[in-house]
């Protein structure tokens, strides 16, 4: 698949910032679940575990998206 220019508005969006908008918002969801549910106390450090993870959301959208 070719990627190509998102037009919102007039304005043409590089798809990767489209795909870096929906993996935030993926990432905010599953803090705030994780949060909840008390997994980030465990952590050792829970603003890498959250930047990790933000990580393979983003590409998991990507190789998705790829495919």
């Amino acid at each position: 698949m070719k990627f190509v220019e998102v037009d919102l508005l007039g304005v043409y969006v590089a798809p990767m910032a489209v795909m870096l908008v929906a993996a935030w918002a993926i990432t905010i969801a599953l803090r705030r679940a994780a949060a909840r549910f008390g997994l980030l106390r465990h952590v050792w450090h829970p603003a890498l575990l959250v930047f990790s993870v933000f990580l393979i959301v983003l590409s998991s959208i990507v190789l998705l998206t790829a495919h």
